[in-house]
């Protein structure tokens, strides 16, 4: 494998597992961040897992050889440079709350700003590659007139979950590349090759940008999919989502897989619910006879809704387990969860809520009488969680095995038993 000298702009959520990710793969590989000036390899405020999707990633970083510098020493040191920069969106495109007539774009200030920067540092023939998602034209509008000869630009956006990212990093489903120096390109797709096998797909940057969003937005809808057949199982005698899922996942030609297609809570985390707003907006730019993106998110919603009248139709107090946007992370951007929990506020609900993730212990949940639990994170905690006897408890992902007897155990997606419409006994 050739060594190559690698910069990273940006070592946040992304950037800094996957700069750590090439180092470990023998790369020299150094790193800023102009938020965190003094950065050094002790403290990692957010969770994250190792290479193989279990090790803990902090003690992987501080025993890596990745090394911080500045801008102009991360521009003097790198062969390639890839900017991981975050162009993110309002508090109110997140997913944690209502969608409103409102959409936009995300916020490139920050990406403009880096690249400006960086360009004014550059003082020789270097390559460097954007990896924020953005939407179709931004390359081409808002970066390529910031950069002159000297910056050979790639478009590479990774396609990672925050929490698993250097794990997703190191094994993708394929490489996506965007197209702007055709050297360039082929370098960035030598690094590739010495370093992870998967296939690459080379494209123009604005297919690029457009194949990161609409498979981000693809997940978001294969989600809603699942979730409009647990709702109609949970009302329809003698069927079971699992069941009827299961059979759908056999459709591997026309259906691609069977990953994500599961009945649980709405989508979540810092991509697919943003992702579907900005798309949303696009859409109505361009004028699309059906703004689909606008849907997807308004069934989550309303699927959201449904949950909650499920929960306050007992009459009981009200807790949500888990909080974070998946299992083993304490990353709660775009939480439907927390989607849940406002709409539960909205009514003037009283909601509490834990997460061992999150918080330290759940002491602050009130334990005089019986409550309503929802599990909103499929935590392996929760599998032995103490409930409250005499408690419901709403499983959306029908994975809690071993509850007590003393609790009523409701499975979200599994029909009512009896024999279904239009079916006679015999």
């Amino acid at each position: 494998m050739t060594r190559m000298k690698v910069g990273f702009v940006g070592l946040g959520k992304l950037g800094m597992p996957c700069a750590v990710a090439m180092a470990a793969k023998g790369h020299d590989v150094m790193g800023f961040d102009c938020i965190a000036a003094n950065l050094t390899k002790e403290r990692c405020n957010y969770r994250e897992t190792g290479p193989d999707g279990i090790a803990p990633f902090e003690p992987i970083l501080r025993a890596s050889s990745l090394r911080f510098g500045s801008l102009e020493e991360v521009a003097r040191h790198a062969e390639i440079i890839f900017v991981a920069v975050q162009t993110p969106h309002l508090p109110q495109f997140e997913g944690t709350t209502r969608l409103t007539q409102a959409r936009a774009d995300f916020d490139y200030r920050y990406l403009v700003s880096a690249i400006k920067d960086l360009v004014a540092v550059i003082h020789r023939d270097t390559i460097v590659v954007v990896i924020s998602t953005i939407l179709p034209g931004t390359m081409r509008n808002s970066v390529i007139p910031l950069i002159n000869d000297r910056v050979k630009l790639v478009y590479n956006p990774f396609f990672i979950a925050m929490g698993t990212t250097m794990q997703d990093f190191l094994t993708p489903e394929f490489v996506l590349l965007g197209a702007h120096d055709p050297g360039a390109l082929e370098t960035v797709k030598t690094f590739y090759r010495q370093m992870i096998n998967a296939p690459i797909h080379a494209t123009t940057l604005e297919n690029a940008e457009l194949i990161k969003l609409l498979y981000n937005t693809f997940v978001g809808m294969k989600i809603a999919f699942a979730n409009v057949a647990m709702e109609l199982c949970d009302k329809t005698p003698g069927t079971d989502v699992d069941d009827v899922i299961e059979c759908l996942s056999l459709a591997t030609r026309r259906l691609i897989s069977d990953k994500y297609l599961h009945g649980g809570m709405g989508d979540g985390g810092g991509c697919h619910p943003r992702d579907n707003i900005a798309m949303s907006w696009y859409a109505q730019k361009t004028q699309l006879s059906f703004d689909w993106f606008e849907n997807v998110m308004l069934a989550r919603e309303h699927q959201t809704e449904w949950l909650a009248d499920l929960m306050q139709s007992y009459g009981m107090p009200l807790t949500i387990l888990g909080y974070s946007y998946k299992e083993n992370t304490n990353i709660t951007t775009g939480s439907a969860a927390l989607l849940l929990e406002n709409i539960l506020r909205e009514r003037n609900a009283e909601v509490a809520r834990f997460d061992p993730f999150v918080d330290k212990d759940d002491s602050h949940i009130a334990r005089d009488r019986p409550r309503v639990y929802l599990v909103g994170s499929k935590h392996a905690e929760f599998q032995t969680y103490a409930f409250i006897p005499g408690s419901v408890v709403i499983d959306p992902w029908r994975y809690l095995t071993s509850l007590d007897k003393s609790v009523t155990y409701r499975p979200v997606g599994i029909g009512p038993a009896g024999i279904g419409p239009g079916i006679s006994q015999s």
